[in-house]
């Protein structure tokens, strides 16, 4: 979408999270991660854009509203990494065009892999000496702030002012270089020539407050609201969720270095809000930003109300200086967006997942691929590919077997439905195959919770072993369940309060 989109969509989300929001550290806006989903779904239309956004607010307010916030225990942290890691790479690979000067590269990933290095002869000198000499800078001034060491109060003044200085420079690094790369190229159109590619001329003013608009015209007629829902899709879902579940994951991260819990309900009411509003402005949709939130807690922003600041700051930049902006060089903010993705990829985490479990690689390898094809392709088959893997830890929960003169069964875990034929079988092969069979006690220390179906099949199994002459006893029957086994009156039914007494 145009670029004045990006600072359109930069304050509402910090005046409504400074009301509604729990985390004193974070500030809703424009992310990398969110803009590359709504790539996916805007089709380069701004109506469609805030449209979304107006929906996706809908969408979180309903959750918060409802309490759904537990939905986002189900996205397991392989999958967030997953995503996370390969939506680095798509990012900045995306801003190689930028940086080597290429014009007409697509979008999608590996098209866009194979014409950029088609057409790397094509590289504009100028651009690709600009955005490496950002990247550089970029990543000097990073490396510099991560080794400064921090100046006590009882050293003399000279020192506590360079170090203050020198943190100011790291921290603000981003708008340093864009601001250093926007003077070289004024410089260069003073003198005449221009080698660079600028961004080019942004509408100066405040956004019109009005409603999104619920339909587009399009060269061969309007395109209805619920066409554009229909092209949306899945985005509806996806935009949404991860919104939320990059707000929380880094509210999450800050309010646990600073002993503060959050609230996900209000997380997604704050959001939702903020989303609503923001398709007022034209707004496209907002998320909880990790670069602006560290730099609020590095610059110790105490409350939500730092949002004010930033909010005001960026209407005052609206209003008066959006005409500075063209001089700004599109090689130098594409090294500024490379430099902020690239620490998202955690190469790590591959070695950490071989080492604690090596099950977990699976959906992290699953979204991690599939992300580079479509986005919400891959968040969707990782989510599913660890329900499943936790579907069959449930249904194939460990049983620990000991022999004597009756055999001693243990579940390693609790006892749900998909459980029962497992456990059945087990239990009757073992038992029948016994010399000479043997009756059965299973100890129910771990099962909190039975279900319909499983006593049905605890019924059935008593049957089975019955026919051969063979009882089946429980042990260490928690109040729950041996209320629930009572009233189902099982024939013959026999329990032990532990296995010393079995």
């Amino acid at each position: 979408v145009p670029m004045q989109y990006g600072l359109y969509s930069s304050f509402m989300g910090c005046f409504v999270y400074c009301f509604l929001g729990t985390a004193k550290d974070v500030t809703l806006g424009p992310t990398a991660i969110m803009s590359l989903l709504v790539s996916s779904y805007a089709f380069h239309e701004p109506v469609y854009a805030i449209l979304l956004t107006f929906l996706s607010g809908c969408i979180q307010l309903a959750m918060g509203l409802l309490h759904l916030g537990f939905l986002l225990d189900f996205i397991s942290y392989p999958v967030i990494k997953g995503f996370t890691s390969a939506a680095s790479i798509t990012i900045s690979f995306n801003q190689v065009k930028n940086i080597l000067g290429l014009q007409g590269i697509p979008r999608q990933f590996f098209l866009q892999v194979y014409e950029t290095l088609r057409r790397i002869g094509e590289t504009r000198a100028g651009d690709a000496v600009l955005g490496l000499a950002c990247l550089a800078v970029l990543a000097g001034l990073r490396a510099m702030k991560s080794r400064l060491p921090r100046a006590a109060c009882v050293e003399p003044l000279a020192a506590r002012l360079s170090y203050l200085i020198v943190w100011t420079s790291a921290t603000a690094r981003n708008a340093l270089v864009v601001l250093f790369a926007g003077l070289v190229a004024y410089s260069f159109q003073v003198m005449g020539s221009q080698p660079l590619t600028l961004t080019g001329s942004i509408p100066q003013g405040l956004p019109a407050f009005r409603l999104p608009r619920f339909s587009m015209a399009a060269p061969n007629g309007t395109i209805p609201f619920r066409s554009m829902v229909e092209d949306m899709g899945v985005g509806l879902a996806v935009v949404p969720l991860m919104g939320l579940l990059e707000t929380v994951a880094i509210a999450k991260a800050f309010a646990s270095q600073n002993d503060y819990r959050i609230d996900p309900n209000q997380e997604l009411l704050a959001l939702g809000f903020a989303n609503v509003l923001g398709s007022f402005v034209s707004s496209y949709p907002i998320t909880g930003s990790f670069g602006r939130t560290a730099v609020n807690a590095q610059s110790g922003v105490c409350t939500p109300a730092g949002g004010l600041v930033t909010g005001a700051l960026v209407l005052l930049s609206l209003a008066y200086l959006t005409s500075l902006f063209y001089y700004i060089p599109k090689a130098a903010l594409a090294a500024v967006i490379i430099s902020a993705v690239v620490p998202m990829f955690d190469a790590g985490i591959f070695r950490t997942l071989w080492r604690v479990k090596r099950l977990d690689l699976v959906p992290l390898c699953v979204t991690f691929l599939l992300c580079f094809w479509e986005v919400q392709y891959g968040i969707v088959a990782g989510v599913l590919v660890s329900g499943i893997l936790l579907l069959y830890s449930i249904a194939r929960p460990p049983i620990k077997v000991s022999e004597g003169d009756v055999l001693l069964v243990q579940l390693g875990s609790s006892l749900h439905f998909p459980a029962m034929e497992c456990l059945r079988d087990t239990i009757c092969s073992r038992a029948l195959a016994a010399s000479p069979p043997r009756s059965v006690v299973l100890d129910c220390c771990h099962i909190s919770s039975i279900d319909y179906t499983v006593v049905v099949g605890l019924a059935e199994l008593q049957q089975e072993l019955r026919k051969h002459g063979l009882s089946l006893a429980f042990c260490s029957l928690q109040d729950p369940v041996l209320k629930v086994l009572l009233s189902a009156d099982l024939e013959g039914f026999q329990h032990f309060p532990s296995r010393e007494e079995a």
